[in-house]
Formats: C-alpha cells, sequence, structure tokens
C-alpha cells in the first residue's frame, strides 16, 4: 500500500459528516466533507430544546466559567494568577478553543491546520496581560525578546495579481500614478489617526483615550468628536467622501474589513474600518504565528489549567457540558448541563452574548449585534501545485477574488516537510445579509464549496484540481461580531450593561471586534471582578501579576 493512500485512509479518521465525493480532472477523487461546527446543540439551545437530565448530580464551586473559548480561558487563567482557584469551565464542545481550534491530520506527520483565528499581531505594550500570557507560554522572553519559531517565517505575505505571484499583499503591481497616489494619501490619513492615540488594542484603551479627550475640550475634543463621526458612516461611505475611489485602494481595504470583521466596504463602520489599520504599529516583526494557529494558545492555556483538580480530584475544565440553563437560588447561581448541576457564587458567561437570553431567560441585552458567517476549508495536496511568480509565503491572496486565499500550514513547521500540503482557505460570506447568508450556508452541498474552491484556485495554480486529496469544510454560521455602524454606541451600552447581580461577561462580543486581544482583555476583567465582589479586592499572585485597568485608564 502506497504512503499517500495509507495518508488518505487516516485522513477519513477525522471528525466530520459522511464524505461526499467529487471528481477533478482525468477521473480524480476528492474526498472531504463537513466538519461538526456544533451548530445542532447551539439551535438546541436557541429553539429551547436542550434540557437537562431529570435526575443528576450537583457539586458546588464558587465560579462556573461558561464558554471554553479564549474570554473564557482567559478568565480562568487570571482567577489562577490572583489564587481564586475553585472554579470550573464549561465547554459546549468536545474541545476547548471556540474559533480556534484546529484539525490534526494524523496521516500526514500529526500535521496540524487551523479552523479560524490562525495569528496574533506582536501585541503592543498596552497588551499588557496578552505579554504577560506569552512570557509564561516561552513566546516572549523575560528581557522582550519574541521567540524566532513563533514569529513569521519570510516569505510573509504574497499576492496573485495580472499572472504571477508578488511579494507583499499591496496590490500595486504595474500601478498607475493616480493609484500610487491614492494610497500615499490614504496611509497618511491612517498615520495621523494612529497619532491620536485613540485607535488601539486593547481597543479600552483607545477607548479611554477619547473620552479623556472630550473631558479635555479644545483640539482634543474635536478630534475625539471626529473619531466618533466615523462611526456614523460605513467605511464605504467615508471613503467615498474622502475621495478614495481607485479600484485596488478599495478592494486592499476591503480586504482587511473582510479579514478582521468579516464585512465588506458598505457593511462595516468607518471606525472599524480606521482601527484595523490605525489600531496597529505601521511597522511590525510579527505576526505570531503556529501551523495550527492560535489553537497553539488555546492548548497550551488548557493544559497548563488542567494541571490542578477540583477537591474531588477531577479536571476543572468540563467538554461537551454546554450550558443549557441558568438560574438564581438565592443569593447563589445553578447552571444546569445535560450530566450535572452546578452550583455557584457567581457566573462568567464566555460564550457569544445572543446566546444568553436562551439559557438566563431574565436576562435583557441592551443591543443586537449582527453575526458574521464564515467558511474556513482545510485542503489536502498530494504535492504542491504549478504556479508563477514569489514563491509559496505564509499567507496567500488572489487580487479580486472574493475569498480571502489561504494559509499555508505548513509554513511554520521546522524539519523536512512532507509531500503532502495543508492549505487552510478562508472566505467570510459579506455578499448577502448575515441571516440570509446563515440559511444560505446551511443549504449549499459541499460540492459546491469543493467546486467555488477549485475555481477561485485555479486562477493562480492551474492544477489545482488534480493536487487535491480532500477538501474539509467548517462553516460558521456566527462566527463573529461584524462591527456595522453605531459601534461605538454599543459598546458603551454594553460597558455600562451587568446581567444581573454576580453574573459577568467575558467575550470579544463587548468590543464588537473578535479579535484574541479583546476575548483576552475581558476574560481578565470579568476575573478581577468576581475576585472584587466575592472577596473584597484583587489578591495578587506572581512577580508578572499585574492588571491591565491602570495601564488602560491611565
Amino acid at each position: 500500500m502506497s504512503t499517500r493512500r495509507e495518508a488518505l485512509q487516516a485522513l477519513g479518521g477525522l471528525i466530520a459528516a459522511p464524505a461526499l465525493l467529487g471528481l477533478a480532472r482525468k477521473g480524480r477523487v476528492i474526498g472531504g466533507g463537513f466538519i461538526d461546527d456544533d451548530s445542532r446543540a447551539g439551535h438546541q439551545l436557541r429553539d429551547g430544546t436542550a434540557s437537562p437530565r431529570t435526575a443528576r448530580p450537583e457539586r458546588r464551586v464558587s465560579v462556573v466559567i461558561a464558554g471554553g473559548g479564549m474570554g473564557g480561558l482567559s478568565a480562568a487563567w487570571r482567577l489562577d494568577a490572583l489564587g481564586h482557584t475553585d472554579w470550573t469551565l464549561l465547554e459546549l464542545s468536545s474541545r476547548t478553543g471556540g474559533n480556534s481550534r484546529s484539525a490534526e491530520y494524523a496521516g500526514l506527520q500529526h500535521q496540524r491546520a487551523p479552523w479560524g483565528a490562525h495569528y496574533v499581531p506582536v501585541p503592543s505594550h498596552d497588551a499588557v496581560q496578552v505579554r504577560a500570557l506569552f512570557r509564561e507560554l516561552g513566546v516572549l522572553s523575560p528581557t522582550g525578546e519574541w521567540d524566532e519559531r513563533v514569529l513569521c517565517h519570510s516569505p510573509q505575505e504574497r499576492i496573485w495579481q495580472h499572472g504571477r505571484w508578488h511579494e507583499g499583499l499591496d496590490p500595486l503591481d504595474a500601478a498607475s500614478p493616480k493609484t500610487r497616489a491614492q494610497f500615499a494619501r490614504f496611509e497618511q490619513t491612517i498615520a495621523e489617526w494612529r497619532a491620536s492615540g485613540m485607535f488601539r488594542v486593547p481597543s479600552a484603551a483607545g477607548h479611554a483615550q477619547r473620552e479623556a479627550a472630550l473631558r479635555r475640550g479644545g483640539t482634543s475634543a474635536g478630534q475625539a468628536r471626529a473619531v466618533a463621526a466615523l462611526d456614523t458612516l460605513t467605511a464605504d461611505a467615508w471613503m467615498q467622501q474622502q475621495g478614495f475611489t481607485d479600484a485596488a485602494l478599495r478592494w486592499w481595504v476591503e480586504y482587511g474589513t473582510r479579514d478582521d470583521y468579516g464585512a465588506s466596504l458598505t457593511q462595516a463602520s468607518a471606525w472599524a474600518a480606521v482601527h484595523y489599520f490605525a489600531g496597529r504599529e505601521s511597522e511590525e516583526q510579527g505576526p505570531l504565528t503556529w501551523p495550527e494557529g492560535n489553537d497553539y494558545i488555546a492548548r497550551a492555556l488548557t493544559a497548563r489549567l488542567g494541571r490542578a483538580r477540583d477537591a474531588q480530584g477531577v479536571s476543572r475544565i468540563r467538554t461537551d457540558a454546554p450550558v443549557v440553563r441558568i438560574a438564581r437560588r438565592g443569593s447563589a447561581w445553578v447552571v444546569d448541563t445535560p450530566t450535572e448541576r452546578v452550583v455557584a457564587d457567581a457566573v462568567i458567561w464566555s460564550a457569544p452574548l445572543f446566546v444568553l437570553p436562551r439559557v438566563y431567560r431574565e436576562a435583557v441585552l441592551p443591543v443586537t449585534l449582527e453575526y458574521a458567517p464564515w467558511v474556513v476549508a482545510n485542503l489536502v495536496l498530494d504535492g504542491a501545485p504549478q504556479e508563477r511568480g514569489a514563491t509559496m509565503a505564509w499567507d496567500n491572496v488572489i487580487y479580486g477574488s472574493a475569498a480571502l486565499g489561504y494559509v499555508n500550514a505548513q509554513h511554520q513547521q521546522l524539519g523536512t516537510p512532507s509531500r503532502e500540503m495543508i492549505w487552510t482557505w478562508y472566505h467570510a460570506v459579506v455578499d448577502r445579509p448575515a441571516k440570509e447568508a446563515r440559511q444560505w450556508l446551511q443549504q449549499q452541498p459541499w460540492s459546491v464549496w469543493r467546486d467555488t474552491i477549485i475555481t477561485d484556485l485555479r486562477r493562480a495554480h492551474p492544477d489545482i484540481a488534480d493536487r487535491l486529496l480532500r477538501v474539509d469544510v467548517m462553516r460558521w454560521g456566527h462566527a463573529m461580531a461584524r462591527p456595522v455602524p453605531g459601534t461605538l454606541d454599543r459598546i458603551s451600552r454594553l460597558q455600562q450593561w451587568s446581567p444581573a447581580e454576580r453574573l459577568f461577561v467575558a467575550h470579544a462580543d463587548l468590543s464588537n471586534l473578535s479579535l484574541f486581544e479583546e476575548a483576552q482583555w475581558h476574560g481578565v476583567q470579568a476575573a478581577e471582578q468576581v475576585v472584587r465582589t466575592l472577596t473584597g479586592g484583587v489578591r495578587r499572585g506572581h512577580a508578572t501579576d499585574r492588571t491591565d485597568s491602570a495601564d488602560i485608564r491611565g
């Protein structure tokens, strides 16, 4: 039996729906299927059909964390750092990580590939807790150097334009002087917004800067009002207003809004579009990335948190444990899963906001968020396809494509690569309203995505169909909160909102920006609120234990 055939059989062991098969040219069979996206359990919560068993054990803890994405894991990490270790984390899925989960292809030298979030820009000094976590994980040295193994290797990016690959992502090959002038003016505009300090990551720092400027009055207050005015417009309307009409520039900016927000120029707030560029340094040495994407962080956190056990000697992290009901019992909270009841002093809600009223009927959300649907596919190839121009990079983008290109999941691997390759292909569904897009996603057979991906990549790789072994597809119906106009008002209202006494929220939805730094920020803040509420103060843990609050609000 050939090695390649053995690999293909091993790949069939992925958790997926029954494989659908399609024929490529020359009768080649392409395997694949839909990956379990936990939508069934989610729809049961939505429809109110998820219910616990009548008889099940009950246990007592101090804190329940509902949701094991980055916000929930960060809350648990911070609770431990503060010495508040009596918690349990309940995760709906069989694995933690949320939209940072990854695939493992055991038949291909145990290669991993992301199903969602796949990098973290090198964090600025505003991201105090992000840097503290990376120091703990050995990614950042005590003296401030980043581990070269996780800094994205060169070449980092390339773009397909005019029949060949070019280094970098700027679509400026053979660009006219008019196009280059608009790009230069856009960069200058972004530099001015960046210098204001009102666009930062985590975004709480920028919001605090803007609010402080309003209180000071004068010129700085005028600048703060100009920032707020951005949020009354779509990115499209703002670019038209500013005379940014060049097609290449508009594509480039929309690539950014689709990439971070799952939003087109006509959907994204102009504030969010500016934040994508102005919230980061103009030049950075990163990003930080791993073969499995941000699941590296989730796995590392889960492993660290899993070392300690609860009073019964059982893991504090429970997977396959969806929270189906939350209710009050006197001053305590009762949290039900299908198999057990947990009674707690406090609850940290770390799942998307729209799910909370489904399990805690008394919860009233102060805002309605729009969620962007995505499709992510992992492509297994039995060798490199044809191409022209710049060599394979980590991020590979086709100019003018409705998709976002693909990431080479092997890019960060050390040692001799296997012949087989794994590419992760990303597509934000922005061509229809979000609710309609989710329904459309559910109606499309796997073969539609197989053919869409082949058609998309064939422009740059003419023989892609003859290289594909598998196309495994993940559909994310509610991948991220989409920052449409009115984002700043929604954030302000969420900041002033508390769902109930001793019920805290730790999710990037609170920022309306689905970024790792935002999820971690809210996880840390929720943990600190819990400790202040239950103990009357925040206890200090180890030497690197500093709250973000002073740095962000100072």
